[in-house]
């Protein structure tokens, strides 16, 4: 009897983990999307497919290939972190500091490009999508006068995601 109970009881639980649970739908019929969680090992990952993504597109472009640069990429975490605390995307720092100051206070060399933002809950290559939509933000990756670029991001506990790329040259 207790082997059949045991028995039975295995093959409801094998059974339970067959069930999948329909996606949640939004107002318009569509799935809601799921927010990206970045792992602590998939810093290197996400850096570098940001970076290659960047090149191929500046490759099509005809513009020369970025180098990852670390004082670009530390002032990009900078202000991906301050974008947080202050709980809005936009170019200054808590402290008044520009994007030129930034990168200055680095102690880089060459000349402070462009800087693009986001506040997301989306993948780095959806982020360098969106940012290739607009003229503005386009420019600034595609700029031929370009040869470096910092990139880095700083993901809240719930999720959502603040990506900063900045260009030097």
């Amino acid at each position: 009897m207790i082997r059949r109970l045991t028995l039975c009881l295995a093959a409801a639980l094998a059974l339970a983990g067959c069930v999948t649970t329909p996606p949640q739908l939004g107002p318009d019929g569509r799935p809601l999307p799921q927010a990206y969680m970045i792992k602590p090992g998939d810093e290197g990952r996400i850096t570098y497919s940001m970076v290659d993504s960047v090149n191929s597109l500046r490759s099509a472009a005809g513009a020369a290939p970025l180098t990852l640069n670390p004082l670009l990429t530390a002032a990009a975490a900078t202000h991906s972190r301050d974008m947080a605390v202050q709980n809005r995307p936009w170019h200054f720092g808590s402290d008044g500091s520009s994007p030129l100051l930034r990168v200055q206070r680095t102690g880089y060399q060459g000349r402070m490009l462009g800087e693009n933002i986001s506040e997301t809950y989306e993948t780095e290559l959806e982020t360098l999508s969106a940012w290739m939509e607009l003229p503005d933000t386009r420019a600034v990756i595609l700029d031929p006068a370009a040869r470096d670029v910092g990139f880095a991001w700083f993901q809240e506990p719930g999720g959502k995601i603040w990506w900063t790329l900045v260009t030097g040259g």
